[in-house]
């Protein structure tokens, strides 16, 4: 009897997403792996998105639209509620996957039994391309090391779906910019994470990258979120988290130019090795910036 292959479910979110959105179709059609099934989740867009995406003619390419503008993680939750598939993987309207993403990833899956799995992956700006990550990333239940930097790419993620249920959980809509850290963080609570250090996906780096133009955001949802998790957190937990919260917070006030507020809050940032890449941060041209 042949085996039969598992379905992967890919959610691509979408508000005004044209400019960039032939190359992630692309890139999902060109997947040397065939069982998936794409859930579009068109939120509420008015330029051409619908328009690229029909002249895709794949059974494979589901497209659903919702008549009012929803929050990102409202939207994400709708979307994973369409998925069908054993396993759910993400990517955005500006960027793409290696065509081998999904084959890589699923092979190791199933041959390990490892529930969630995150890749390296490559950034895209202005023509050039570099790696994300030089060093392997942790491994097992990391908890503790998202708490120190959160270091999941979402485009790179592939786990079951049935740890979403069998947790109850979901994205937390309270959140625009901060929702895959919360739930991959009480995804990592709850089983051990896999790393692959080979890149399987390009993230494109422009100036409407929603959390590029939101840096303060940042750091007010993760106050939020610690004020809502700290009744769960140790002691060290909650240093980590706030030491973390720091360092954005004197690398946003780098990036807006409020010098005086950054080196205030520079003197009292604990000697490490982030604070000698702040340290370099006031010298280093703001283009150079990756938040």
């Amino acid at each position: 009897m042949t085996k039969k292959i598992p379905k992967v479910s890919i959610i691509m979110n979408c508000h005004n997403g044209e400019k960039y959105l032939k190359y992630s179709l692309r890139s999902l059609r060109q997947q040397i792996y065939s069982n998936w099934e794409l859930i579009f989740f068109d939120n509420n867009s008015n330029d051409r998105s619908k328009k690229i995406f029909k002249t895709y003619k794949d059974k494979r390419f589901k497209y659903f639209f919702s008549p009012k503008y929803l929050s990102l993680y409202h939207a994400r939750n709708l979307a994973l509620e369409k998925a069908r598939g054993k396993y759910l993987s993400f990517l955005d309207v500006d960027d793409t996957w290696f065509k081998e993403k999904i084959k890589i990833q699923i092979d190791k899956a199933e041959q390990t039994k490892t529930d969630f799995i995150y890749s390296n992956y490559n950034i895209l700006k202005k023509n050039i391309t570099s790696i994300a990550f030089q060093r392997k990333k942790p491994e097992g239940f990391i908890d503790n090391d998202l708490l120190k930097h959160y270091f999941i790419p979402i485009l790179t993620v592939f786990f079951k779906r049935k740890l979403l249920k069998k947790n109850n959980l979901r994205f937390d809509k309270e959140f625009n910019i901060i929702g895959d850290f919360d739930l991959f963080y009480k995804l990592s609570k709850k089983t051990s994470f896999s790393y692959i250090h080979k890149p399987l996906a390009t993230y494109r780096v422009h100036s409407k990258n929603f959390s590029i133009l939101n840096t303060n955001l940042y750091i007010q949802e993760y106050n939020i979120w610690l004020k809502k998790n700290k009744k769960e957190l140790t002691n060290l937990s909650i240093k980590k988290m706030k030491i973390l919260i720091s360092y954005l917070t004197i690398k946003t006030y780098i990036f807006t130019s409020k010098y005086k507020l950054a080196i205030k809050n520079f003197i009292k940032y604990p000697l490490s090795l982030n604070k000698l890449k702040l340290l370099a941060l006031f010298i280093v041209p703001k283009k150079f910036f990756n938040f």
